[in-house]
């Protein structure tokens, strides 16, 4: 690799990274959802680089990248009732095989979020359709607010405080291959997850 490529600056955070575009090997990229993220403005400067070189890193989008909208339930740390948002989903990397098209987070997260699934409701039935949390494994170490909206939708009785943001996606079905729009029925389920996570 050539050392002047080594920790340049993500072009949608600033972070020093040394994964690039395979395309043009001009545009580097934190991780893949900054650089889907920012194709919508690269893909008009973005032109094939000269032949292929074996330490490339990160993989061209597709020449058309469209993007998935779907329904995600969002608790906003500092608000005190969920809503309900729209939010961009990159299509899964492998078609043919129906996985799960990627959420882009990070407008509500600023690391990678962890994430759980949640196929039961609140007396312990199989959810039709489970329900995809995802959450920052670090907002309590980073200081972050007790999030307000889960602590009024639990009346505070949580065992532990929830931290930071959250956002909750439906599955089309109990095989996990896609979203559908989540809403308000979804929300006992989340309350019940709330309530008795350790």
């Amino acid at each position: 690799m050539n050392l002047a490529a080594v920790n340049q600056p993500c072009l949608v955070c600033g972070r020093p990274t040394s994964q690039w575009c395979s395309r043009c090997r001009a545009a580097f990229y934190c991780s893949p959802g900054h650089m889907l993220d920012h194709w919508p403005r690269h893909r008009e400067r973005c032109r094939a680089a000269a032949p292929y070189v074996s330490n490339m890193i990160a993989a061209p989008p597709p020449a058309e990248l469209e993007y998935i909208s779907v329904s995600a339930i969002l608790f906003l740390a500092d608000e005190d009732q969920p809503r309900v948002i729209t939010i961009k989903c990159c299509p899964p990397h492998h078609p043919t095989r129906n996985l799960c098209p990627i959420p882009v987070l990070q407008p509500y997260f600023d690391t990678p979020p962890d994430n759980i699934v949640l196929t039961r409701g609140p007396n312990g039935e199989l959810l039709r359709s489970p329900l995809h949390v995802f959450y920052s494994p670090t907002a309590l170490a980073k200081g972050s607010l007790i999030n307000r909206c889960i602590h009024h939708i639990t009346s505070g009785a949580a065992p532990k405080p929830w931290y930071g943001n959250v956002v909750a996606f439906k599955f089309n079905g109990s095989r996990c291959q896609g979203y559908t729009e989540a809403g308000s029925s979804d929300l006992p389920a989340l309350s019940a997850y709330f309530l008795f996570h350790q």
